[in-house]
């Protein structure tokens, strides 16, 4: 275990940033002027969470004066940015921790929902249908789930106060893209987007759904297949 600040490591925050927001990238498969928003905001969170984590540990030096006499585990050390550890007065190793650890299952489900989605995607783009089917049979929005995921997943491993003001900035933002795009398939889909919407969920879903309305083919102005 670490015992230093380890902080000022720059190069680890670009390489992180880099590296999450590539896979991000990989498994969304960005087309549209909303994907590269959504991308956006994802990677703005990604660099403010790298540069705490690595970088300057804002939040840490805040805390620690205020609450560092009552929770001794706060310190300017890479240790002590694992908040929730020291909130339990965690003293193992921070990376075994029940925090951590689940962490390990958002972040990991969030990107399998991410990829997961985008295969059904694209076999209903390639046959000109609405998504329905795999991850879309209980959500409508399955991918911006997997990025919240992501993102809780994090603030789980490593809260900031950063990361904790713009987690909901963010999830309001990817709301307003979803209704953004809801309105486009509508167009596209008509009846069959309004028999799916009424069964399915848009972010949570229910213990027990209806099954969504069979495929149908419908194109938009000038053959283009809008959907989500």
């Amino acid at each position: 275990m670490e015992s230093g600040p380890a902080y000022g490591l720059w190069p680890l925050v670009i390489l992180n940033s880099a590296l999450f927001a590539i896979f991000a990238v990989s498994f969304f498969h960005l087309r549209t002027g909303r994907d590269w928003r959504a991308m956006g905001g994802f990677t703005a969170f990604l660099i403010a969470l790298f540069t705490e984590m690595y970088g300057i540990p804002l939040t840490v030096y805040l805390l620690s004066g205020w609450l560092g006499s009552k929770i001794p585990g706060i310190a300017a050390t890479h240790e002590g940015g694992h908040l929730f550890n020291d909130l339990i007065g965690w003293t193992g190793d921070p990376h075994l921790s029940p925090f951590h650890l689940l962490s390990y299952v958002l972040i990991g489900g969030g990107f399998w929902l991410v990829a997961a989605s985008w295969r059904v995607l694209y076999d209903a783009a390639r046959t000109a249908t609405l998504a329905t089917t795999g991850t879309y049979v209980r959500v409508r929005h399955p991918q911006y789930d997997g990025l919240l995921l992501v993102m809780i997943g994090f603030l789980v491993r490593w809260p900031t106060i950063p990361t904790l003001l713009m987690f909901p900035v963010l999830a309001y933002f990817y709301v307003r893209l979803a209704r953004m795009e809801e309105r486009d398939v509508a167009k596209a889909f008509g009846d069959t987007w309004t028999a799916y919407a009424a069964t399915i969920p848009r972010f949570i879903p229910r213990l027990r759904h209806a099954k969504p309305p069979p495929k149908q083919a419908d194109t938009s102005r000038d053959g283009e297949v809008l959907q989500r």
